[in-house]
């Protein structure tokens, strides 16, 4: 290995990168648009569920069911009708997700000691978004429910019963907060599509422009090609991922509290593996426009939807859950959250860091064999 070859192809690079400011300010934009996109936009929270009201009873029994979904932050009354006609067409528009109806009997029903029938019509479009609003109705249900029967007892004189005090403790996310979530594990995304957009381009650009061949002429190794290649988007990458992690330390208020520098230890394994799949890809397709789109396919596609960034690894298909065993990203956004949420360290991370210098080693090795020196 000269290191003298290798700094030239990194500067070659540098000054290609830094003649095409848009694969330059790519690489930079991406993360800010992205942490902002999904940081504001994308929130697994239910807040403010649109409601529609026909309140048939009006009884001060059924004003203080309703009032106690008013007063619910999960809630938002959005009218009051007389009909099942616009109820139906605020849900059909989408301007409510529930509609309830009290019938005139309710007070009646409550006065005599019987369940009083509640209607509760749910927009069932949003399966699991429907799912999480039903169950806030039922709680807001069964605390009327137990306010019933507390003040029965009361006003018998009989003391309050009460089988069960559960007290929960929620440990690492007590807010609930959807972004405490997300933003760890979109500095994966955001890596692996620096890996996908950009250094998959690297070797495919140097053919389609015809100066491959020159290279080929030169004393320089494959493997002091592909990592001259490889640097200046490594320093890039680093870049991008200093942008996240203050973006979502103070823009977003995420808590760190985990060890810093066991962060960057291990990103700098993960960014060293897609990396160099990218410069695999583009080593093997030759072509910027079908090296861009394997990268889409291999990479981002796997890290987005089988990583358990979107969606829960054990709510998936057996098959599909042995598949994300090969998934890099599985890993890392395990150890994203372990450290950002958790504060763990390496002794409970030992395994998922193990895998990402396994990745590394391994996407390394196959760029540096698949490229040759040859024309054909």
């Amino acid at each position: 290995m000269n290191m003298r070859r290798v700094k030239a192809v990194a500067k070659k690079e540098f000054i290609q990168i830094w003649r095409d400011p848009r694969s330059l300010g790519l690489g930079i934009a991406i993360p800010v648009i992205l942490i902002v996109l999904f940081g504001y936009a994308l929130s697994l929270d239910i807040d403010n569920v649109p409601m529609v009201i026909w309140n048939q009873d009006k009884s001060k029994a059924s004003v203080d069911f309703i009032r106690d979904f008013g007063n619910s932050r999960y809630f938002k009354i959005y009218a009051y009708y007389d009909n099942y006609r616009d109820i139906e067409k605020d849900i059909n528009r989408g301007k409510a997700m529930i509609g309830m109806v009290v019938p005139k009997d309710f007070s009646r029903y409550l006065n005599s000691g019987q369940s009083a029938p509640v209607q509760v019509i749910l927009d069932g479009s949003d399966s699991n978004t429907a799912q999480i609003a039903l169950g806030y109705v039922k709680s807001v249900v069964y605390r009327f429910n137990v306010n019933i029967i507390t003040n029965a007892l009361r006003k018998a004189g009989a003391p309050s019963i009460s089988a069960l005090d559960m007290r929960a403790r929620v440990w690492f996310n007590q807010s609930f907060e959807s972004k405490n979530f997300i933003v760890p594990g979109l500095i994966a995304i955001i890596m692996m599509i620096i890996a996908a957009l950009l250094t998959s381009l690297t070797v495919a650009r140097e053919w389609e422009r015809g100066t491959m061949e020159q290279l080929i002429s030169t004393p320089v190794r494959p493997a002091e090609l592909i990592i001259g290649k490889f640097i200046p988007y490594f320093i890039i990458g680093l870049l991008d991922l200093t942008i996240a992690v203050l973006m979502g330390k103070f823009v977003f208020s995420v808590p760190l509290r985990g060890s810093i520098a066991l962060l960057f230890i291990l990103s700098s394994a993960f960014l060293t593996g897609a990396l160099a799949l990218g410069i695999y890809i583009s080593t093997v397709s030759k072509s910027q426009l079908m090296a861009s789109q394997m990268a889409l396919l291999v990479s981002f596609l796997p890290t987005f939807l089988l990583s358990g960034f979107t969606y829960e690894i054990f709510n998936m298909p057996k098959a599909v859950q042995a598949f994300t065993y090969f998934i890099p990203a599985r890993y890392f956004i395990t150890i994203l959250r372990g450290i950002y949420l958790k504060g763990i360290g390496i002794s409970d991370l030992w395994f998922e860091s193990l895998c990402l210098f396994l990745f590394a080693y391994l996407a390394a090795g196959a760029a540096i064999k698949k490229f040759k020196k040859k024309i054909a």
